[in-house]
């Protein structure tokens, strides 16, 4: 049990006798599945939220959880869900390690809020024949309990509390922020520091000319071919570059 139960009583619960799953004939065949499910109902008329499950395992390889829940002021019916899935109890279903050690599983590991349940669900297996039987035994269900009331934002921030200078605590319009954190990128934007660059006037200008030169250039290339390697349409090996 964790330090968060210590001081906790737990639920009063039934908790119900553990029903094998028979495979074949009931009367003839009573050899186990491998699967066993225990059931622990709460008090009628009283579900609660569950902060901590606690046994001790007896041969029980995996456990799955799974709640029936009820919505408070609702008459739609109460509905099962798992809240967790083959929890792995031993280290191998076929050694000793595990089989017989104390377990608590927490509302933090499941994988739903565990509130408002009127019945636990605890689905066993145990894949390994070399156990006669598996279960699990002192089953405790310990009720979630509300943290201990804490200030508020205003409480916390209110000088009659603390004892600090009214101002500190002066609490700025968000809104206002953002806008002048806005205005401020907005003035940047409008005045940007142009010092040490050449005139806008004159680079536009020099772009244009070399604009124009490229057009030029590209015009009147010619595709005829050089000729200062051609000789008669051969090429004079002492002349070609060895590369």
């Amino acid at each position: 049990m964790s330090e968060s139960t210590d001081d906790i009583k737990a639920v009063t619960c039934t908790v119900k006798p553990p029903v094998y799953l028979q495979i074949g004939d009931t009367k003839v065949d009573t050899s186990h599945s491998g699967i066993c499910v225990v059931d622990v109902t709460l008090p009628f008329g009283k579900p609660a939220n569950i902060e901590e499950i606690t046994f001790k395992n007896y041969y029980t390889a995996y456990v799955t959880v799974r709640l029936l829940r009820r919505s408070p002021g609702q008459e739609a019916p109460a509905k099962w869900c798992t809240a967790l899935r083959d929890l792995p109890l031993m280290d191998n279903p076929h050694t000793e390690g595990g089989s017989q050690d104390y377990y608590s599983i927490h509302r933090a590991q499941m994988q739903v809020e565990p509130d408002h349940v009127v019945s636990v669900r605890l689905i066993l297996r145990q894949p390994s024949s070399a156990w006669l039987t598996f279960s699990l035994e002192d089953i405790k269900i310990y009720p979630h309990m509300e943290p201990h009331h804490q200030m508020g934002p205003k409480e916390r921030l209110n000088p009659t509390h603390t004892g600090f200078n009214k101002q500190e605590f002066k609490i700025k319009d968000p809104e206002k922020e953002v806008s002048d954190w806005l205005s401020d990128l907005t003035l940047v934007d409008q005045h940007p520091d142009l010092e040490g660059l050449p005139d806008p006037q004159t680079v536009s200008s020099s772009i244009q000319q070399m604009w124009a030169l490229t057009e030029v250039m590209q015009t009147n290339q010619t595709t005829a071919s050089i000729g200062r390697f051609d000789v008669d349409g051969c090429y004079d090996i002492n002349l070609l570059s060895l590369t």
